[in-house]
């Protein structure tokens, strides 16, 4: 893909900001919104007309009607408009109304016969593509779904990660998952790769932290969910900001870009940071067990270490290290001092 072109002009020194409501909700909404983000030197405006909900009786988008108050956003305020496509009617309406992008979401990647159906509806087009990973993190599906796209011909094309479902109880709303892009730019080196912090953590809260974290991974830039009033918006609320506090994210980033070409130990490094966040995250999570677990022996009398319970994890996991070239008495280290924690936890809780 050495012929690939920046997704827009705006592509260059800087971080490429993305940013607008989840879903176009009203006239006013979006003309609102557009005036705030292009007030402060943004220039691509995103807002989802179509909108995939996981329940039917959600709010699922105004529909192309929603399509006009993104020409009028665009032409008012010299913006470039992006919008969510999961059908070849979805881009064809889309493209009679002028919009300078679309994304295709994470449930449209997960299935090759819809991104085919829409790859061969570009035939012939000229516009931005953005294709966010699937809801599983299987970087072979997502390599798949771009190359479905670039066969149509279109060159201007990025990928967006916005982390993946998982039904373990973690922080964010989608786990990031970060050694999955990572691996993405290791084999389409040429491809831009934005992040989405929004659908990532899922709270408002979180979005600094992730946006930092992408660029400092390397992502070039940043797709943000943006409302006048987050606490009133028809979808994710929870994860969209206002203006305002898009501006003060934006002045707060630290842009270190990573250099083209970078070595193969700068990678492997970069690789080893991400899975220790990740192992670091999960231990978390098996310390909130852990602690639920003792509040569960103290209100049934029970004692705090489980013997037997133990010993069978430690054999367990010992017979999957042996399996996985791992050496057991590595594991059983591990597993020890985890244990160690996990004890000590449940009996600060209950002096």
């Amino acid at each position: 893909m050495t012929d690939l072109k920046p997704i827009f002009s705006e592509c260059n020194s800087e971080p490429l900001y993305i940013a607008g409501p989840c879903s176009a909700e009203s006239r006013e909404q979006i003309l609102s919104s557009a005036h705030d983000i292009s007030a402060m030197g943004i220039s691509i405006f995103r807002a989802g007309v179509w909108k995939p909900r996981t329940k039917p009786g959600s709010f699922e988008g105004i529909g192309k009607e929603a399509l006009e108050w993104l020409r009028e956003a665009k032409e008012r305020y010299g913006l470039k408009v992006v919008t969510e496509i999961a059908t070849p009617e979805h881009l064809e309406e889309a493209l009679k109304s002028g919009i300078d992008g679309v994304w295709i979401g994470a449930r449209t990647t997960t299935n090759p016969f819809a991104t085919q159906q829409i790859a061969d509806a570009l035939r012939g087009v000229d516009i931005a593509v953005m294709l966010k990973n699937p809801v599983i993190p299987d970087v072979d599906l997502w390599v798949g779904a771009i190359e479905r796209i670039y066969n149509s011909g279109i060159r201007r094309l990025a990928a967006i990660h916005r982390g993946f479902g998982t039904q373990q109880t973690t922080p964010y709303r989608n786990a990031p998952h970060w050694s999955v892009p990572i691996e993405l730019h290791r084999r389409l080196p040429e491809l831009t790769i934005l992040s989405d912090p929004s659908h990532i953590g899922g709270r408002r809260d979180l979005i600094a932290q992730l946006s930092q974290q992408a660029l400092d991974i390397g992502f070039e830039g940043l797709m943000i969910e943006c409302h006048p009033t987050p606490e009133c918006a028809l979808s994710d609320a929870a994860q969209q900001i206002t203006p305002a506090e898009l501006a003060e994210l934006i002045a707060t980033l630290q842009w270190r870009r990573t250099p083209v070409g970078r070595d193969a130990l700068s990678e492997y490094r970069l690789h080893i940071d991400t899975i220790d966040s990740r192992i670091i995250e999960l231990l978390s999570e098996r310390m909130d067990i852990a602690r639920a677990i003792g509040d569960y022996k103290h209100a049934h009398n029970m004692a705090v270490v489980q013997q037997d319970r133990y010993n069978e994890l430690l054999l367990a996991a010992e017979a999957r290290a042996e399996a996985m070239r791992l050496s057991p008495k590595f594991i059983s280290q591990i597993f020890s001092a985890i244990h160690e924690e996990s004890v000590r936890q449940q009996l600060e809780k209950h002096k």
